[in-house]
């Protein structure tokens, strides 16, 4: 076995202890919140693998950056994707609520035009976030008695708020972004689609609300509506929340103002190239 392949079953063995023990450690955890009686022996055992494994994780850790990868390389490496892929999604998500609260939208430098999306989910949201605060307040209320259950559920209280806030904050804080070859086509934290011009077919403002999951389409609908339909002259990826890949010809979005998305694609594709430049003398 070469020292790679050898690295690799090391990395292996790793992810398959990782996905025996976290599950267990997270057994173990709801058991003591729950007040069940665990051998000192069995706890003791479950934080020595957990220790022994991250152990093991940093060495190989250490071992993947001396082999000259970085360290976003060495932890790709080391985690598998669709891990990496949501532990992403949940920080860019409460990222968004800074960015939110200090009015500084993501990705928006050098754009030739910018369009917000989120208007006509705002209700929404903030509905369902004061469902979310009352419901906190009511479980606080009767679990006064249980001080440890009850410090559980309000931590997970508070993060269902912020995760519903951090869903719309994402949303207004990346905006759709028109630059001089491609339109970056957003949705909240887990779509971010670059779309080139030049693969544009056609534009066209159509209302729909209902949207039927069909291979080849994309639908970015907000508030259960789409306002505009690209269609492509070939697909282009439009990766799912996990990784998977996701091929489309077809996307249907929404903008706050279909018109000015439309007005600019329909510009930006008829403009003509620039003209070049004077050759050099001879």
């Amino acid at each position: 076995m070469t020292r790679r392949g050898g690295e690799a079953a090391v990395i292996r063995g790793l992810r398959l202890v990782a996905y025996t023990a976290l599950p267990a450690e997270v057994v173990l955890a709801v058991c003591l919140v729950a007040g069940v009686r665990i051998p000192g022996a069995v706890l003791a055992a479950a934080e020595l693998v957990v220790v022994a494994l991250l152990a093991a994780e940093g060495l190989v850790l250490l071992r993947l950056r001396r082999r000259g990868l970085s360290v976003r390389e060495a932890v790709a490496e080391l985690v598998p994707e669709p891990v990496l892929r949501l532990v992403g999604h949940e920080l860019r998500l409460m990222t968004s609520l800074v960015r939110w609260v200090a009015r500084r939208p993501h990705g928006v430098g050098g754009a030739v035009g910018v369009f917000p999306h989120a208007r006509d989910q705002a209700a929404l949201f903030y509905g369902f976030a004061f469902v979310c605060l009352v419901e906190s307040a009511g479980m606080s209320y009767l679990l006064a008695d249980w001080p440890v259950v009850h410090a559980v559920v309000l931590v997970l209280d508070v993060y269902t708020v912020l995760f519903v806030l951090g869903l719309h904050a994402a949303s207004v804080t990346r905006p759709h972004v028109l630059t001089d070859d491609a339109l970056r086509l957003r949705q909240a934290a887990h779509v971010d689609v670059r779309v080139p011009l030049d693969l544009i077919a056609s534009v066209r403002r159509e209302s729909l609300f209902s949207h039927e999951k069909t291979d080849g389409e994309l639908n970015l609908a907000v508030g259960s509506q789409t306002s505009l339909t690209i269609e492509l002259t070939e697909p282009v990826d439009a990766p799912r929340l996990l990784g998977a890949p996701r091929p489309v010809r077809v996307v249907r979005v929404h903008a706050d103002d279909p018109k000015a998305l439309a007005d600019a694609l329909t510009r930006a594709r008829t403009a003509p190239s620039p003209s070049p430049g004077r050759p050099p003398r001879a």
